[in-house]
C-alpha cells in the first residue's frame, strides 16, 4: 500500500461519521500522490499524519436567553487546525447544520486556502449550531455575547483571528467584537468584518464575490477570452453571490439566477442587484418578493425546473453551500455547454459532479482557490489594522485583485510541473500543501 493509501485508511478509521471532514480530506491526499513520490521526506516527517490532525479542537455550550425569558443551550466550536504560516484564520458559521465535522471539513480547505493568498495565516473554523434567522437583535445579541465569553479565551491578534461566515454578518461581528473587548480591555484586531468605523477594511463586504468574478476572468485571459456577454449562472442570494453577480456585470457578463433555500429566480434581463441587495440585506426577506417587483423575473418553488442549473449558460458559479452541485446538475451544465465552474462556497460540487465537469474538459475552479478572496481581504484587514492605517476601496481591491491573479498562477503552474496540467483542484491542493508542508518541516515535529 502506498503512503498516502495508509494515511486515507487512518484518516477513516479517525474520524468516521465526519462525511464533510472525510470528503475534504480525501479529495487533497488523492491530488498530493506525485508530490509525495517527489519528496520521500514528507512521508519520514509524518507530513501527512500531521496535516489530517487539528492542532486544537474546542467545544463549548452556549446558553442565551430568549425573548421569552427561556434559557437556550447551543453548542459552540472552534477547531484551530494548523498554524504553520500564521495565526489560525477563518470564519464563524451560525446554522442549524453545523457540528464538528462540517467545523472540521471548512478549517482542513482553510489551511490551503489561506496558503494560497501568500499571506501569513494559518487555518482554522469556527461556529455554532445557533441559527440566526427569525431571532430578534436582541436574541442575537444574547447568544453572541454568550459565544464569545468563552471563545475569547482562546482567540487574539497573534493567535486566531476570526471572522464572519454563512449567518455571520457584520451585525453578529459587531456584538462579538463588543463582548470581546468589554471582557479583555483590548482593542485589537481580532476579528475581521469589522464595520468601517471600529476597525473594517473597504471591499471586505464583496471581496469574495469579486475575488471569484477576478479569477474567473484570470483563467479566461489566458485563453484570450473575456467576460463580455457571457452568460452566468450564480446559485445563493447571500454575500458572495451578491457580489459576485455585480461583479460579473460590470465586467460585460450577465447573470440571470440566483437562489435561496426556498427557491430560485430566472431574470432574462439579468439581474438586479439593487434590488436583490434590498431584498436580502435590508429586508432580509425570501425571493418571492424579488420576482414580485421585478417584471422579467420569474420565481420557481425549490429546485423545480432543475433549479438554477438547469439553465443554460457559459459560466456557473454555486455560492450557496457545500454539496448543493450533485452530478446530475453537472451534467445538465455539461449538456448546455457550460465553459467554466467555479466554487464561491466551500466544497459546493460533490465528488461525482466534479469528475463529470472535469472529465468534459469544463474548466474547474475550486473553492480553495476561487473563494479565497474573503480570507485574502481580511488578512489585509489585519495588515491595516496592526499598521493603524485605511487603505482607499480601490488600494484593497486592486491588492485583492492581484492576489486572485497569483492564485490562479500558482495552481496553474503546480498542476503542470507535477502532470496534471489543466487540473486547478490538484493544482490549488499542491501549491498550497507544498508552503504548509515547508514551514511544518522547518518548525520540527510539533
Amino acid at each position: 500500500m502506498s503512503y498516502v493509501t495508509d494515511v486515507l485508511d487512518l484518516l477513516q478509521k479517525k474520524n468516521s461519521g465526519e462525511k464533510e471532514f472525510l470528503q475534504a480530506a480525501t479529495e487533497v491526499l488523492e491530488s498530493l500522490s506525485p508530490v509525495i513520490e517527489k519528496n520521500p521526506r514528507f512521508q519520514k516527517e509524518s507530513l501527512l499524519e500531521r496535516i489530517i490532525e487539528p492542532e486544537r479542537q474546542i467545544v463549548f455550550r452556549v446558553p442565551w436567553v430568549d425573548r421569552n425569558g427561556k434559557i437556550q443551550v447551543n453548542r459552540g466550536f472552534r477547531v484551530q487546525f494548523n498554524s504553520a504560516i500564521g495565526p489560525y484564520k477563518g470564519g464563524l458559521r451560525l446554522h442549524p447544520s453545523v457540528n464538528l465535522g462540517i467545523i472540521k471539513f471548512l478549517g482542513f480547505e482553510q489551511i490551503f486556502k489561506n496558503a494560497l493568498t501568500t499571506l501569513p495565516i494559518g487555518g482554522g473554523k469556527g461556529g455554532s449550531d445557533f441559527d440566526p434567522k427569525g431571532k430578534t437583535d436582541e436574541e442575537v445579541m444574547a447568544f453572541c455575547q454568550s459565544f464569545m465569553t468563552e471563545l475569547y479565551r482562546h482567540i487574539g491578534q497573534f493567535v486566531d483571528v476570526p471572522a464572519g461566515d454563512i449567518g455571520t454578518g457584520a451585525r453578529e461581528v459587531g456584538y462579538m467584537y463588543g463582548q470581546y473587548k468589554r471582557i479583555t480591555g483590548n482593542y485589537e484586531g481580532v476579528l475581521t468584518g469589522k464595520g468601517l468605523t471600529w476597525g473594517g477594511s473597504l471591499v471586505r463586504t464583496e471581496s469574495t464575490g469579486y475575488g471569484l468574478v477576478y479569477i474567473v476572468a484570470e483563467l479566461l485571459r489566458h485563453k484570450s477570452d473575456s467576460l463580455e456577454g457571457k452568460i452566468v449562472t450564480v446559485s445563493g442570494s447571500g454575500n458572495v453571490a451578491i457580489y459576485a453577480t455585480q461583479k460579473a456585470q460590470q465586467l460585460g457578463a450577465k447573470v440571470v439566477t440566483v437562489s435561496d433555500s426556498t427557491g430560485w429566480i430566472y431574470d432574462k434581463d439579468g439581474i438586479d442587484v439593487a434590488l436583490l441587495k434590498q431584498i436580502k440585506e435590508v429586508e432580509r426577506a425570501r425571493l418571492t418578493e424579488y420576482a414580485a417587483r421585478r417584471g422579467s423575473a420569474v420565481y420557481h418553488e425549490g429546485r423545480t425546473d432543475g433549479g438554477v442549473w438547469g439553465v443554460k449558460c457559459d459560466i456557473a458559479l454555486p455560492c450557496a453551500t457545500q454539496n448543493e452541485l450533485h452530478e446530475a446538475d453537472a451534467k445538465a451544465l455539461v449538456q448546455n455547454g457550460v465553459k467554466v465552474v467555479a466554487e464561491g462556497a466551500n466544497m459546493p460540487s460533490t465528488p461525482e459532479a466534479v469528475a463529470c465537469l472535469q472529465g468534459s474538459k469544463v474548466d474547474f475552479l475550486p473553492g480553495k482557490a476561487a473563494n479565497a478572496g474573503g480570507v485574502a481581504t481580511s488578512a489585509l484587514e489585519m495588515s491595516q489594522n496592526s499598521a493603524r492605517l485605511s487603505w482607499t476601496f480601490e488600494e484593497v481591491d486592486a491588492r485583492l485583485n492581484s492576489i486572485m491573479v497569483n492564485i490562479y498562477d500558482q495552481a496553474s503552474s503546480a498542476a503542470k510541473e507535477y502532470g496534471v496540467e489543466g487540473d486547478y483542484v490538484a493544482g490549488a491542493n499542491i501549491a498550497g500543501f507544498l508552503k504548509v508542508a515547508t514551514a511544518m518541516i522547518a518548525h520540527g515535529a510539533i
